[in-house]
């Protein structure tokens, strides 16, 4: 009884322990400096930040979990390591705290940054803190308004007019995921409306085609990420063509008749389409605009009923965006009574509006050719537009398709002089005659927008703009950087920026010419703060620069990071823009901020994603205060491979810390006989005498390394990597009448033990280093090297080989390693099964493949 209490396995009391000792050595998980470590190759291993929402969750324990195993790997693989942590403090849900708690955002934030530092901390996470960024702080977010500004000097920032979500009853600009259902997510009955608001836009599609090529390099990326952001991206290529606009005969008879022309016919002398197949633009029948079409906007001014049917329109445009559903709605639209006439043939076409052309693609104008395309055609059906067939397929035998006939792959019909020839030879000429004839040219468009980072909320970076009635937009100069939130203000979450009413921070003097001027109140999108984050890591503490350029430049690319596939669009976007916009600011060589991406799975519970709103969610401080933090972490990483969605059983955490458990008390419990003894090498055990239990075991060892460095290096299914772990433990633990008795040498014992600690110290570190001390180890196991396994000794004395009949498996037959096939097929052919099987018949044929099975062919 007395042995079994002294070696019982206490996380709380182990774990305490190495928390207060790693934590007194604040260079534990320092990087070493670029010009004292140039001997050790780099690795720069990172987990996205969080959002200090106050708490971490099972998900972000997994990922972090993830990411800390790889940084203690490459630690000990003799690397230079960094691996830092930090806050995306800046954001929506600070203010809404200090709604309802009465808390003043910056101290609601610093307050959950601490909590969740602290629990960081006690799960051992290895974290160099002297790197860490908070986005809230000045010391950051003046480097925001720095970016800024060169680029708004470089012409990739501007201001103009933009729609945005409005709720009239807060009298405020919402967020998009503030919108619930078309409604208020404050009011529940306010519908939301779509408002003109000036706002900063970031020019992101001068890199659109840059960042879409750049994926075709970044062959460490997740194909699923490259495809979803090639899609966001959505290059189009095709050609313009101006349309004239021509006046119905009404506005005609009512110009002659002395009437003064409509401004809209004035405005617009022409219509800019854009189409992917100007092959079939002998097939159009009608020009079609978006509900929000500025020609639309002109010509409902004079008509009253358009007007009317414009909005109508609108809104169930509106209402298809809010529920996701705008590729399957319900087509409508009305004429404009106007006309557009086609430059390739001068026939006339009726202008219509409709509710499925979006202003937000190409032009907001579309050339309508029903036969050749289904929304088209759809709609033509529905409003009796006349439908030509321009496209017949290639071979001449074939059967006329049925229509909408949408393939690429046949030859023009109907089609003046071009017909007869190819899609694709046409796409070409067609473009080439418009541009001849002033008016058209081939083109290519894309889906990336630019980004729009106007916020009009307090907790953000202020916009470094000053607005002078006499020099208009002026930027803030560099040495009044930063432009500082200010510490006190009353948030309503009403009547726009709560900047606004603060008249000491509104108020300015204009820095070009003195006079009386007003601040830009807007702060930017939290996206900003996220872009570049990972540079600042470098060089944190820098004071004159957003960072180095030199420390920066020796540790980018990324090496590895580490995140949800949920920021696949909008962050992983926006972070491989502001890596071009600064390379070409000249801060940074580099085109690509990782070098590789993992997206691990999400963690689930009672089959759903763990969220505070469905009851589900699991404390990691619970785990830790029952399982310990080794078996928290532990588990996240062998319950599924990292990057499957992970089913979360507590069961499970218990049975991880049994495990651990059983570590403990078989090296605890052998340690004295190996204390002392020298270390040890495959040739000094050479020279011992090695049991057949020694020689398995050690068989075991190699084998377990060599798997795990495999993993770690490759597929990173760190589930086997631990399920590795158990297996060896488990052929220990059958071997321990041997250990005890000393029928395994102490040389031996001493390296497999050693090893043990080695191998675990990814996945539990507290443990392990525990475990290293318990054993005699000097130094911290972190940087102990990592264990290399000897292929002569993994190498199993046996084989097991299956035999089949007619691919079905029969049996399996042990034969030496390196059996000859006749061997093979001897022993498979003399097993008692096959010859059952066989029953006195000789195969038709023998497979033999050596070192892996036997089939036989029977007939």
């Amino acid at each position: 009884m007395a042995e079994d209490k002294e070696l019982r396995y206490d996380p709380a009391q182990i774990e305490e322990k190495w928390q207060q000792r790693w934590a007194a050595d604040p260079k534990l998980y320092a990087a070493g400096a670029p010009s004292g470590e140039s001997a050790k190759p780099k690795y720069y291993v990172l987990e996205m930040l969080p959002y200090p929402s106050g708490q971490l969750h099972m998900g972000h324990v997994r990922n972090y979990s993830i990411g800390d195993a790889l940084a203690r790997h490459m630690w000990m693989r003799g690397y230079n390591v960094l691996h830092p942590m930090g806050w995306d403090a800046f954001g929506l849900p600070a203010e809404n705290a200090a709604l309802k708690n009465n808390t003043p955002p910056r101290d609601w934030t610093l307050a959950n940054i601490a909590a969740m530092k602290r629990q960081m901390q006690r799960i051992g996470f290895s974290y160099d803190w002297a790197t860490e960024v908070t986005t809230c702080l000045p010391d950051y977010y003046r480097w925001n308004q720095w970016f800024f500004l060169r680029m708004y000097e470089k012409g990739l920032v501007y201001r103009k007019q933009s729609k945005v979500n409005w709720c009239p009853e807060c009298a405020t600009v919402l967020a998009n995921e503030q919108v619930v259902d078309g409604c208020c997510w404050r009011h529940e009955t306010t519908r939301v409306e779509q408002r003109d608001l000036e706002q900063w836009f970031l020019r992101t599609t001068h890199y659109a085609q840059e960042l879409l090529d750049g994926l075709d390099h970044l062959d460490g990326w997740p194909e699923k990420v490259r495809t979803m952001q090639r899609n966001w991206i959505g290059r189009s290529e095709g050609a313009e063509i101006e349309f004239r606009f021509e006046r119905s005969i009404k506005d005609m008879l009512e110009e002659q008749s002395g009437e003064a022309r409509p401004a809209s016919t004035q405005a617009h002398e022409t219509i800019r389409v854009f189409t992917t197949r100007i092959d079939t633009i002998f097939g159009a029948t009608s020009v079609q605009l978006a509900p929000e079409h500025p020609l639309v906007t002109e010509l409902a001014e004079h008509d009253h009923g358009l007007r009317h049917q414009v909005a109508r329109l609108i809104e169930e445009q509106k209402k298809a965006r809010e529920s996701g559903d705008l590729g399957a709605i319900e087509k409508h639209g009305v004429p404009t009574g106007h006309f557009a006439v086609n430059p390739f043939n001068n026939e006339l076409m009726p202008v219509w509006v409709a509710n499925y052309v979006l202003m937000d693609y190409g032009t907001g104008a579309i050339m309508s050719v029903p036969a050749h395309d289904e929304r088209d055609f759809e709609f033509a059906k529905k409003y009796a537009i006349p439908i030509r067939r321009v496209i017949a397929p290639a071979d001449p035998n074939a059967v006329e398709p049925e229509l909408p006939f949408t393939s690429e792959d046949g030859i023009l019909v109907n089609s003046g002089p071009v017909s007869g020839i190819s899609c694709a030879t046409a796409q070409k000429q067609l473009a080439e005659i418009a541009e001849r004839s002033a008016f058209g040219k081939a083109t290519v468009t894309y889906r990336l927008k630019d980004w729009g980072v106007s916020r009009q909320r307090y907790w953000g970076t202020p916009i470094p703009m000053i607005h002078c009635d006499h020099d208009g937009l002026v930027p803030v100069p560099d040495d009044q950087l930063p432009v500082l939130l200010p510490d006190s203000i009353e948030i309503t979450q009403q009547g726009g920026s709560p900047l606004a009413r603060v008249p000491d921070f509104a108020n300015v003097t204009c820095p070009r010419c003195g006079r009386n001027a007003r601040r830009e109140t807007d702060t930017m999108d939290t996206f900003v703060d996220s872009s570049w984050y990972f540079y600042r890591y470098t060089d944190a503490k820098n004071s004159t620069a957003p960072f180095d350029s030199a420390i920066a430049g020796y540790w980018f690319p990324i090496d590895q990071y580490i995140g949800g596939v949920e920021h696949a669009i909008l962050h992983l976007i926006y972070s491989r823009f502001w890596t071009r916009v600064m390379r070409d600011l000249g801060l940074i060589e580099n085109d690509e901020p990782a070098r590789r991406l993992f997206t691990q799975g999400m963690v689930i519970k009672d089959g759903a994603k763990m969220s505070k709103s469905r009851g589900n969610v699991v404390s990691p401080d619970d785990m830790v205060a029952r399982y310990g933090a080794d078996a928290t972490r532990m588990y996240a990483l062998f319950a599924a491979p990292p990057d499957r969605d992970l089913d979360w059983q507590e069961d499970g955490v218990a049975g991880v810390s049994r495990f651990l458990g059983r570590v403990y008390r078989l090296v605890t419990r052998h340690a004295p006989a190996v204390r002392g003894s020298s270390p040890s090498s495959p040739q000094s055990q050479s020279t011992l005498e090695v049991t057949s239990t020694s020689l398995k075991l050690r068989r075991k060892l190699h084998q377990t390394i060599a798997k795990i460095t495999l993993d770690f290096e490759g597929r990173w299914h760190f589930n086997t990597c631990v399920a590795a772990i158990m297996e060896l433990v488990n052929e220990l633990h059958a071997a321990d009448t041997e250990l005890t008795s000393g029928a395994v040498p102490a040389l031996i014992l001493r390296d497999l033990l050693r090893t043990l600690a080695l191998l675990l110290a990814p996945f539990a570190p507290f443990l392990a280093a525990e475990l290293w001390e318990e054993l005699g180890e000097e130094g911290t196991i972190l940087r102990a090297p990592w264990p290399q396994s000897d292929p002569g000794l993994a190498k199993e004395d046996e084989l097991q080989i299956p035999v089949q009949i007619n691919g079905k498996l029969v049996t399996v037959v042990r034969l030496p390693t390196g059996s000859t096939r006749d061997q093979m097929q001897s022993t498979a052919l003399a097993d008692d099964k096959v010859r059952a099987r066989l029953n006195g018949t000789s195969p038709a044929k023998v497979i033999v493949v050596p070192g892996k099975l036997v089939n036989l062919v029977v007939k």
